[in-house]
């Protein structure tokens, strides 16, 4: 049996290692993880409550156009029900965007570097990347733009981008949209939204209003905590939503994973508690690096990328028998960074406690 001819070299997604595996293959006890940009607090009460509520309805077959969740979330952010589609997962959703328009020989463009589903479900559908490069960790709008042609059908923004944790502005990104093709579909990834406490973050609802062809994506796998029910939505344009409506699977998205949503969306408090303590946690996270005398990107999102000033693979590997688990930049093409998933206060003092030791045994063996 002969596979696709341009998926042959494709790359199966590594996530970050599983706990119970670091513990198994060293023996230890506890393992932190601090590479998967979970959160740290869980998920609301009220989440818990409606999947235990939902155990009883295990043999049914879930709402598969997701009514009652689309209501609330249309009703959360005032916009038409008809404007919001969901996946499992947000990636879903990119799959999904790349089934509906691209075709071989389309043309889209990324940063590089970014999240890799992108450039991953644009080369399934056999269509042309174009990468341009980050100035400084942040997207290069004009680079992105200069390279728009009649092929284009996509554009992609990660804001708060992962893996640097950047952010473009408002402004810039209002400008952008301006100057983009009507008929080119923008997608602003904000996986990382409502981590973001600055005045400059995108308002994406003002955008997609004015523009047709931008679409927003969210999940509620971040600050929500609802990461293993694989959750996310994308709200755009009702004409790209039917679009995107057309090629996706039937039942995506489980009965635990909508009620789940509904009651973690409605669930305020829980939010801003999380969003002050992850600010916290970046604030206590570069003030640390900055006594150590390691450079960092600005973050926005619930993870800090940092230049540890020794062979990323080192330090990974010195931090992983210590039993915490990070994200390594000689697997993300930063070969002297690690991206550091905010944790809990107790969970940043003893990273910052581990790193410090790894930093001077890798100084002391070289």
């Amino acid at each position: 049996m002969k596979p696709k001819q341009n998926i042959v070299h494709l790359p199966v997604y590594q996530p970050g290692k599983p706990i119970e595996e670091v513990k198994r293959e060293l023996g230890l006890k506890e393992v932190t993880k601090l590479a998967s940009n979970e959160n740290p607090f869980g998920c609301s009460p009220k989440a818990k409550e409606a999947i235990i509520a939902e155990v009883n309805n295990t043999s049914l077959y879930p709402d598969g156009g997701a009514v009652e969740l689309t209501k609330a979330v249309a009703s959360h952010f005032n916009v038409e029900t008809n404007q919001v589609i969901f996946g499992a997962g947000s990636d879903e959703i990119i799959l999904m965007i790349a089934r509906a328009y691209l075709v071989p020989g389309d043309e889209n463009i990324m940063a590089t570097h970014t999240f890799p589903q992108y450039k991953h479900n644009a080369e399934i559908e056999n269509a042309v990347c174009i990468e341009v490069p980050l100035i400084d960790g942040t997207h290069d709008l004009q680079g992105m733009l200069d390279r728009v042609t009649d092929r284009t059908k996509i554009i992609w923004v990660c804001n708060p981008n992962n893996p640097t944790g950047t952010i473009v502005t408002h402004e810039q990104l209002a400008a952008f949209l301006k100057k983009v093709p009507s008929d080119v579909l923008v997608v602003l990834d904000e996986a990382y939204a409502e981590y973001t406490v600055s005045g400059d973050y995108p308002d994406g609802f003002e955008l997609i209003r004015q523009y047709k062809n931008a679409i927003l994506l969210r999940t509620f796998s971040k600050i929500y905590g609802l990461a293993s029910l694989r959750i996310g939505y994308g709200i755009g344009h009702p004409d790209v939503i039917h679009t995107i409506n057309q090629v996706r699977e039937p039942f995506n998205t489980t009965r635990y994973a909508q009620s789940a949503a509904k009651a973690a969306l409605a669930d305020e408090a829980f939010i801003q508690d999380c969003r002050q303590k992850n600010a916290d946690g970046i604030q206590y996270l570069q003030g640390e690096f900055n006594r150590l005398g390691l450079s960092y990107y600005p973050a926005h999102g619930n993870f800090v990328m940092v230049d540890v000033q020794r062979p990323a693979k080192l330090a990974f590997e010195g931090l992983l028998r210590k039993g915490f688990i990070v994200r390594g930049g000689h697997n993300l093409d930063f070969p002297t960074k690690l991206r550091v998933t905010v944790g809990s206060r107790q969970q940043n003092e003893q990273f910052i406690q581990a790193l410090e030791a790894v930093l001077t045994e890798i100084t002391v063996q070289a």
